[in-house]
């Protein structure tokens, strides 16, 4: 990666069942610099449950962040360690989930309302790990909650939270609405305002800004990335893309070439040939993993985070339904790969 780069130049947002040790390995295949973040694991878990479960990872994913959601600070400085041992790169406070499971747990986007207290989690989490320089703490967060219009809020959380030394914001473009919108609602419902992201940016030039929410393809991540934005001038550090990355992962296929300048992977890469590498990690994962009670890996776990790989090509729906086909599940991936491009 080129030294002018932010380490957050382009990343893959934390999405509760999808972004799992799985789906961060196949992703990988795809861009070898975007940075990968974990499920939300909540700290409850970590201290009271499965720690290998929650946090074993493949070396392949650096850079990978664990996100963490949770609002007590001892709490949070004892899974921020344990992220530390287990090698992370960097761990992330969820401040912007709006689901009603996690404002009864007292975090997410409830905790936009209570600044000092997350900044006491962070400072927490930067005690317990050595500061910055040894593994970023950094907040994901979203610009205001309810139906609360005023720039001034976000700006005043994000400048409590900087007073910490906490360094690193990835900015969803959205209020929450922490009452009368569903989580997916919440992804649609309140407008984007991404003059919002840009002015902090412009209020704080020292920090890392990210802007997340509504990026649907590359064009829109080259006009966020661009150098100069149409709103406030600046430019801001970095893109995190959720949804689409998922649905429509062939987009991270020329993320490297694209902003990172790095065709290292290669222009000529085929969708077939990373189909195939993610059947061989599959055959890895199963053989690995076999007799472990309750760990053990079954391809359509592995391969569910792919079934976009085709998407808009002809015979894309023929080819999911092959590899979505439990009737099949007993047979070897390679089998199952050979039997859906046979249909497809």
């Amino acid at each position: 990666m080129s030294p002018q780069h932010s380490p957050w130049r382009l990343s893959v947002a934390p999405m509760m069942d999808w972004t799992d040790r799985h789906c961060r390995y196949f992703h990988r295949q795809l861009s070898q610099h975007a940075r990968l973040y974990t499920e939300m694991v909540t700290t409850g878990a970590l201290l009271h449950g499965n720690v290998p479960r929650h946090l074993d990872f493949n070396t392949e994913e650096h850079p990978v962040a664990l996100q963490l959601g949770g609002s007590e600070p001892a709490d949070l400085a004892a899974c921020a360690k344990l992220a530390q041992q287990w090698g992370y790169d960097e761990v992330n406070l969820n401040c912007g989930c709006p689901s009603e499971r996690v404002q009864r747990g007292a975090f997410g986007a409830c905790l936009m309302a209570e600044a000092p207290l997350v900044a006491d989690g962070v400072k927490a989490m930067l005690d317990a790990t050595g500061g910055n320089a040894r593994m970023p703490i950094t907040v994901k967060h979203r610009i205001g909650i309810d139906q609360g219009e005023s720039y001034d809020f976000v700006r005043d959380f994000v400048g409590t939270i900087a007073d910490t030394g906490c360094e690193v914001f990835m900015v969803h473009a959205r209020n929450a609405w922490l009452k009368g919108l569903s989580p997916k609602e919440n992804r649609e419902v309140p407008p984007l305002r991404y003059e919002f992201v840009h002015r902090l940016k412009r209020d704080f030039p020292n920090l890392t800004i990210v802007l997340n929410g509504g990026i649907t393809d590359n064009a829109q991540i080259a006009e966020q990335l661009k150098p100069g934005s149409v709103y406030e001038g600046v430019t801001l550090d970095g893109v995190m893309v959720g949804r689409a990355a998922y649905h429509q992962p062939w987009m991270m296929a020329n993320w490297d070439a694209l902003f990172y300048g790095d065709e290292s992977l290669g222009t000529d890469r085929r969708r077939e040939d990373l189909e195939a590498a993610m059947v061989a990690y599959c055959e890895r994962e199963i053989a690995r993993t076999q007799g472990m009670e309750g760990s053990a890996v079954r391809w359509p776990a592995v391969i569910r985070h792919i079934l976009g790989l085709y998407n808009g090509l002809p015979g894309a729906r023929r080819w999911r339904q092959v590899w979505s086909d439990h009737q099949l599940k007993a047979l070897p991936p390679s089998e199952v790969m050979r039997l859906a491009h046979q249909r497809a």
